[in-house]
């Protein structure tokens, strides 16, 4: 029984509360449901929490950015060629904090998604990213990247526009930034969107979101042409959030609610606000210089561990 499966249970559970009349045994059930959480969404697959990652009901960035600013003012367009709605970006306040945020934005419904793209962003979304950057980087602003996609999107428009160089013009770009930079992988963090604005500083995880090369279905069906062993996939791609800090991939997981993020929104707006404000402390000890040296050297030691241990075999 996967994840899903066991949270229709709770809300069917949860759902018969109502129609109880005793306080006895609506506290009873309430018990009973509450101990039939912690039994079922504990010790969670990577299939789990591919699915939790992509839950309709998870938050969306824009959640986290209404949540985590005090005030936000959203800037628009790459000055080339248009507006890519499947990125939010612009400046806020944290704390009194001011930071640039860029994020990557889901729907909820069929139309928000479609309008959105699925998170998917064009190159000139990408470029979008880089313009606010180098605005933040002018004027000293910390960036803060919020990471929700499948990917970024596979269409002919798309590589018409320069997809692969607006990705790479982001990485490039982003290693040699003299600001703090801080992603923080909310959802889905698919292949190369989600790197084009995963290089930085820290690089902080939800729990249970997800980070790799490709889909588990993308995985499955080239080692072996069967799409529905995406659960299979899962568990070899290592792409949780624990597998990660293991590898070094990330440094630090920002823990959900039991059942996920979506459970309790505001607990997880709470974790996630209070991690990246100690990273922010924590990154201004540094000058520009010491930034982007830290940076350039941290992705640098990527794979080294497994290329020094296949070297000595």
């Amino acid at each position: 029984m996967n994840i899903l499966a066991k949270e229709r249970k709770v809300r069917e559970l949860e759902s018969k509360i109502d129609a109880l009349g005793s306080e006895e045994v609506v506290n009873k059930m309430k018990l009973e449901i509450e101990n039939y959480k912690q039994e079922a969404m504990t010790n969670l697959t990577a299939w789990d929490r591919v699915l939790l990652a992509r839950h309709q009901l998870r938050p969306t960035a824009k959640e986290f950015i209404n949540y985590l600013c005090d005030d936000f003012i959203e800037l628009h367009g790459d000055r080339l060629f248009r507006d890519d709605k499947s990125i939010i970006g612009g400046i806020g306040s944290i704390n009194g904090n001011i930071v640039t945020i860029i994020a990557q934005q889901k729907g909820k419904s069929l139309d928000e998604n479609l309008e959105r793209n699925f998170a998917m962003p064009h190159p000139e979304g990408y470029r979008k990213s880089l313009r606010l950057m180098k605005q933040a980087e002018k004027f000293r602003r910390p960036i803060i990247t919020l990471i929700d996609t499948p990917g970024a999107y596979p269409g002919l428009e798309a590589e018409e526009r320069g997809q692969g160089e607006a990705i790479a013009r982001n990485l490039l770009e982003m290693s040699n930034l003299t600001v703090p930079t801080i992603a923080v992988i909310i959802g889905e963090g698919g292949s190369g969107g989600a790197l084009a604005l995963g290089v930085t500083n820290r690089v902080l995880m939800l729990e249970n979101a997800i980070y790799s090369i490709l889909s588990p279905e993308g995985y499955a069906t080239i080692l072996w042409k069967d799409s529905t062993l995406a659960s299979k996939a899962a568990e070899a791609m290592k792409l949780t959030s624990y597998d990660l800090e293991e590898y070094g991939i990330i440094d630090k997981i920002i823990k959900e609610p039991l059942g996920g993020a979506h459970f309790n929104k505001i607990k997880t707006f709470q974790n996630t606000k209070q991690g990246i404000l100690e990273e922010l402390y924590n990154l201004r000890k540094f000058t520009g210089e010491e930034l982007r040296d830290t940076r350039m050297e941290k992705y640098r030691k990527f794979g080294f561990f497994q290329r020094f241990n296949y070297d000595n075999l």
